[in-house]
């Protein structure tokens, strides 16, 4: 048995292998994801709908084909305006030549069509959010011209009935956490297996003196909880510092007292810094998984976090940091004031961060392709 998974497992490092992504025009943590992949299976072309490559340098030496939407107007800004466009731009793909299909998918990626003999691995990071259970929050919270968003919710609808067909092509599902799994149950009826994305935790570092200062990192949308943030220490005496731009930022920063810094978009060896120095990052939104938590974790920083959604799969509670119960300020300032009083082992948090980290992800990853090809072989012959 043991020299057949070695036969195996050196086909499946010679097979040929495409990456499909549903876009590449900010780097968070699902490109994050591709990045890995590729590193994986770097002759593996990328197929995905837009492309920046001015904001994607980690991809500068990737073979990347885009869709029609990438000539469409502002479509490297505003890929939102372009919900109803995805389904028939990911069909347009030609992936007849290929073994395996990777696809790193939280809208319509997973929806590319294959050929029978075409191995297609869905990594889930979410089932497309602004088609279910987000769908209303998007209508409402997302800005975009009236005229496009007057056919919003009808494009939505078609949108969610494509979506549900399109769960259908893919031959396995991998979900991002357990809190991704029971959604893809939910919505998609598919069972799929877990592996948690990653963070590199040799690129961080614990630094040995906390400073006066919390952290929070991220885009300024609505689910983010930015407006919370505010909120909750413009009644506390400590001092935050907040990383990311976003829709949000005007009216985040006009309300805001004299203890909260923003700091608009850093680069990441400044970002390493802050992360190393906070006393605590502050998480209170709910994400598929988050991988914020894991880089201040991977620099000895606990994290003060909502207690729902993929945070609950990367924090230890009272170890690598404290969860709140309510996504209110009463029950954030409570949680920071009780951070306040804990003695942080900062190795030790750096440690539990290690159990994530890219080799973890790659050895896993590179299991699991083997052994679904394998079984995937074994349907075919």
């Amino acid at each position: 048995m043991g020299r057949i998974v070695f036969i195996l497992y050196m086909d499946v490092k010679k097979l040929k292998v495409a990456i499909v992504c549903d876009w590449l025009t900010n780097f968070a943590g699902a490109e994050r994801v591709i990045q890995v992949m590729h590193k994986m299976f770097p002759g593996a072309p990328i197929y995905t709908s837009i492309f920046n490559p001015e904001k994607m340098k980690a991809f500068e030496n990737a073979v990347v084909h885009t869709s029609f939407i990438q000539h469409l107007p502002k479509a490297k800004t505003k890929h939102q305006w372009y919900l109803s466009f995805y389904p028939l731009a990911f069909e347009q793909f030609d992936l007849s030549g290929y073994d395996v299909v990777l696809s790193s998918c939280h809208s319509a990626s997973k929806g590319i069509i294959t050929k029978p003999e075409t191995l297609h691995i869905c990594y889930c990071h979410s089932p497309m959010r602004y088609a279910w259970d987000n769908s209303h929050e998007y209508i409402r919270s997302y800005k975009m011209p009236w005229f496009i968003k007057k056919f919003i919710p009808k494009a939505i609808h078609k949108v969610r009935m494509w979506d549900r067909l399109a769960a259908d092509r893919v031959d396995y599902f991998l979900a991002n956490s357990d809190f991704v799994k029971k959604r893809i149950k939910k919505y998609y009826r598919r069972d799929s297996d877990v592996i948690h994305p990653m963070v590199t935790t040799s690129d961080f570092y614990v630094s040995k003196g906390k400073k006066d200062y919390y952290l929070a990192v991220g885009r300024f949308t609505p689910y983010k909880k930015f407006d919370l943030i505010v909120d909750a220490f413009n009644e506390l005496p400590y001092k935050i510092k907040i990383v990311g731009t976003g829709v949000q930022e005007k009216e985040l920063k006009e309300k805001a007292k004299s203890n909260i810094e923003f700091l608009g978009f850093v680069p990441d060896s400044q970002l390493k810094d802050l992360y190393a120095n906070a006393k605590a990052l502050i998480f209170p939104q709910v994400e598929d998984f988050g991988i914020t938590p894991l880089e201040a974790m991977s620099s000895g920083t606990p994290v003060v976090a909502f207690n729902q959604g993929g945070a609950l799969e990367t924090v230890v509670d009272g170890k690598t940091g404290i969860f709140f119960e309510e996504q209110n300020v009463l029950h954030l300032k409570a949680a920071i004031e009780k951070c306040e009083t804990v003695k942080w082992d900062s190795l030790e948090i750096r440690n539990h961060a290690k159990k994530f980290d890219d080799s973890v992800f790659e050895k896993k990853l590179y299991e699991y392709i083997e052994k679904r090809y394998s079984e995937w072989n074994e349907k075919l012959s």
